[in-house]
């Protein structure tokens, strides 16, 4: 437990949350989830259920709906066709999904490939099954993308897997069809497994490119795609996640499931398929909300002296270059990197970030777009008059 940290993304939510409750107007730009309500029909399908009684275990799994309901959406959205019997599962949301993944995939010494920026869990998750990341730099200036040649450069004889994040937490990055073409040449020749964590897909600014599995159909023995509900449907409280892989893979992720949490609560599972079989006008009023809000973030940020940011092309976050603070004083003393630029924006402007250094680098810091317009023009106001307090 030494070598594990806990989530940085969930601490900086409590710090907001403990200052709110002792009176302190916070505006949080660190919560990654979306503030819509869940859809009205999600919500009555969970109503029905209990009403009819689903109360009860299910199996751990997942239901035959919510299951036969994700492989119809992988064939009509990603172009991939998965088993409902035995290639899907699902557990309680894909932080556990991925979990599982990793303590059926890893073994002590084995290598996991990451491209940095990465999301603050997976290191953690890696080292808890005994194995390590190897974290692929990558440049703003190049899109924070990593190619071909840095791919191959990073595979040694321990590699074990490659974590494929588009849209990515922390810098919406995402690669496009081109791209993931070029990767796929180089995982096909390694024959190396690609964790493909998908649970931003719908929150694009740019044309939506092919699945890596539609790509190169000679992964799927070594492909596993991960996605939930909680982005796309405004359900993280719900904790639903699925995962769709080789058979030996999903039954080894539902053994392990098995002897820790069993299913994912009934109720929500059927608010699950709901969501995947119903309306889809809420995935795309949401998704254009957060372009609109994108586009207000950038302009702000564009103004204040000191940030910098590239564009981000999918997901609801920004990445901050905050470098050219460090060195400048505050109340607090000199700003070192990005866990100093966040402590001083959370005392002198009431503003909540996360510090980069979780996601793979200290010159950057990230801030969610997920809350109202309003708040997000007052939350850059108060960063703009604290920024110009620094000496």
């Amino acid at each position: 437990m030494e070598a594990v940290k806990p989530s940085a993304t969930m601490a900086t939510v409590a710090e907001a949350a403990a200052l709110r409750a002792a009176g302190v107007d916070v505006i949080s730009f660190g919560a990654g989830e979306p503030d819509f309500d869940t859809p009205e029909h999600v919500k009555q399908a969970a109503r029905e259920a209990l009403a009819r009684g689903e109360t009860k275990y299910t199996p751990v799994q997942g239901t035959a709906v919510l299951r036969k309901a994700i492989a119809a959406k992988l064939v009509r959205e990603n172009e991939l066709e998965y088993s409902p019997e035995d290639e899907i599962c699902v557990g309680c949301g894909g932080k556990q999904v991925l979990f599982n993944a990793f303590l059926a995939l890893l073994e002590p010494g084995d290598e996991v490939l990451v491209p940095a920026p990465f999301w603050v869990s997976y290191p953690d998750m890696v080292a808890l099954a005994g194995a390590r990341q190897v974290t692929i730099a990558t440049r703003a200036d190049h899109g924070f993308k990593i190619d071909a040649p840095a791919l191959s450069r990073s595979i040694g004889p321990r590699t074990r897997a490659l974590v494929l994040n588009s849209p990515s937490n922390p810098a919406g990055v995402v690669y496009s069809t081109q791209e993931l073409e070029a990767l796929a040449r180089i995982l096909v020749e390694h024959d190396l497994v690609v964790v493909s964590d998908d649970i931003y897909e719908h929150i694009l600014y740019v044309a939506k490119p092919r699945h890596l599995g539609a790509i190169a159909p000679t992964l799927r023995d070594r492909l596993l795609v991960v996605n939930s509900l909680s982005k796309t449907y405004a359900m993280t409280g719900w904790r639903v996640g699925y995962a769709a892989g080789p058979a030996p893979l999903i039954e080894a992720m539902v053994t392990l499931q098995g002897q820790s949490t069993s299913n994912a609560t009934s109720i929500a599972q059927a608010a699950a398929a709901a969501a995947l079989t119903g309306s889809q006008e809420s995935v795309r009023a949401m998704a254009a909300e957060f372009a609109r809000r994108r586009a207000v973030v950038l302009e702000r940020i564009a103004a204040i002296p000191g940030l910098a940011c590239a564009a981000p092309d999918g997901a609801f976050y920004v990445f901050v270059d905050v470098s050219s603070l460090v060195g400048r004083r505050w109340s607090g003393g000199v700003i070192g990197g990005s866990g100093d630029v966040c402590r001083f924006l959370l005392s002198d402007a009431h503003v909540a970030a996360v510090a980069g250094q979780s996601f793979g680098s200290d010159a950057h810091v990230r801030f969610s777009f997920a809350l109202a317009t309003d708040r997000l023009e007052e939350g850059f106001d108060r960063i703009a008059a604290a920024i110009a307090t620094l000496r």
